[in-house]
């Protein structure tokens, strides 16, 4: 008999639902960047810029004392989970994805290439020598969860190739935004501090290499190298990257022992009670659905594990938080037109939204003529370009990017305001485009 649904499953059921759709994720970064432009903009705009201004002070021991604004806390704490995601997509990618291989990559990677060096050449265009030169990483980012969530929304007529093309160029993109923070957005180097990171990062990779699958040691050390990397200098975020390189992406079972295993315990189930049963009454079923549990654990690999359990926290809180704290902007007083058009502003708007397009359309077709790769299968160049739109949605990387380029207020405003208007411009047209190319189909 179909079991009772219990009223709590009834009441969340709406929330159930909207959480496993594949737009969700991009919709919460919709909704938290309107709470954080129009909270910046009320009358309680001060309260908005004060909240994030905050300091949160923890000390261990006489060791180590950690003051930092709540702002801080975020964009270089709880965005290092972000990066070690994005790190466990990449490695993930890279030994069995569209990155496995270089007749899978090429086209995507090509097309990363030229949608990163376009948009900051434009960028370096209006900036060059100026005040927001160091900016020029700002528009190389490209946003998935926002891209995807649109491609989402016009359901299963989009391509699946597309979306898979669009999700490695993505990757690419990522690998390519990580090497920029790490290189050219340092600030002064404390060798002491790297030193650890790096016997950290030894002790890690010795720890994957004796197959140790447990999660509990990678996420000690994993905030050890964290810290080591907020006292060295270089941005704490790359610690999250080089931690999910050293993530095991081997499981302790192959199928046919988890098969095999799970089989038995299957049976050992049916023996131990009655059909019907509750497993409540019957301490022996108790234990064989324990050990079930555990064997399902064992055929998962441990990058899996870390991906899956976090994918939800990020998704749903690490990211729409972020937005939260970033994305408000304070126009009032502001010269809206000429902030709009400030070399800053006008660098990003473009290099997103001409950039991208032209970068990502330009290098791929470059690559299927010279034949390094070849379109994927029901995928035209209409639709290439307007997945090469819809990438100009920079959001989340742009954002962070900014903040590490820029210390200044002013700028860091013009650069929200044209990586809003860039990705905005980017997401509309990139949606009515990509639309318009599979209604002909």
């Amino acid at each position: 008999m179909e079991r009772k649904k219990e009223p709590i499953e009834k009441i969340f059921k709406p929330l159930n639902e909207f959480l496993h759709q594949e737009a969700s994720g991009g919709i919460l970064l919709i909704i938290f960047t309107v709470i954080a432009f129009a909270w910046a903009n009320s009358p309680w705009s001060e309260s908005y810029h004060h909240l994030w201004h905050t300091h949160i002070v923890v000390t261990i021991g006489n060791l180590l004392t950690f003051d930092y604004t709540i702002h801080h806390w975020i964009n270089d704490g709880l965005m290092v989970i972000f990066f070690f995601t994005v790190g466990l997509e990449i490695k993930r990618e890279l030994l069995v994805g569209e990155l496995s291989s270089m007749q899978k990559a090429s086209l995507p990677i090509a097309a990363a290439l030229g949608g990163m060096i376009v948009p900051a050449l434009f960028y370096v265009l209006f900036n060059a020598g100026g005040e927001g030169a160091s900016g020029w990483g700002i528009p190389m980012a490209t946003d998935i969860a926002f891209v995807v969530g649109i491609m989402a929304l016009l359901g299963p007529r989009v391509p699946l190739t597309l979306k898979v093309f669009v999700l490695a160029l993505a990757i690419a993109d990522d690998i390519g935004a990580v090497m920029v923070i790490a290189i050219f957005y340092t600030s002064e180097i404390s060798m002491a501090a790297l030193i650890v990171a790096a016997v950290v990062l030894v002790i890690l990779a010795f720890l994957n290499k004796l197959g140790t699958k447990s999660l509990i040691p990678y996420t000690i050390l994993g905030i050890i190298l964290w810290v080591a990397f907020l006292k060295s200098g270089v941005h704490a975020t790359i610690a999250g990257v080089l931690l999910a390189f050293t993530i095991p992406a081997s499981a302790r079972y192959n199928t046919k022992k988890f098969s095999d295993k799970t089989r038995e315990l299957l049976n050992k189930f049916d023996e131990t009670g009655e059909h019907g049963e509750n497993v409540l009454t019957n301490e022996g079923r108790q234990t064989d659905v324990m050990a079930i549990e555990e064997n399902c654990k064992k055929i998962l690999t441990p990058l899996q594990r870390f991906e899956h359990g976090l994918h939800p926290w990020v998704s749903y809180f690490i990211i729409p938080l972020f937005a939260l704290a970033n994305a408000g902007v304070t126009f009032t007083g502001m010269d809206f037109i000429g902030a709009i058009t400030s070399p800053v502003s006008s660098g990003i708007i473009v290099g997103l939204f001409v950039g991208k397009q032209i970068g990502i359309f330009g290098f791929s077709w470059i690559a299927v003529k010279l034949k390094f790769g070849s379109l994927p299968e029901g995928v035209n160049w209409t639709k290439i370009y307007a997945a090469g739109m819809l990438a100009g949605i920079g959001f989340t990387m742009s954002l962070f990017i900014a903040g590490l380029a820029f210390t200044e207020e002013t700028l860091i405003d013009l650069s929200k305001i044209g990586i809003l208007c860039g990705s905005l411009m980017s997401g509309v047209l990139g949606y009515v485009l990509l639309k318009a190319s599979i209604s002909k189909d």
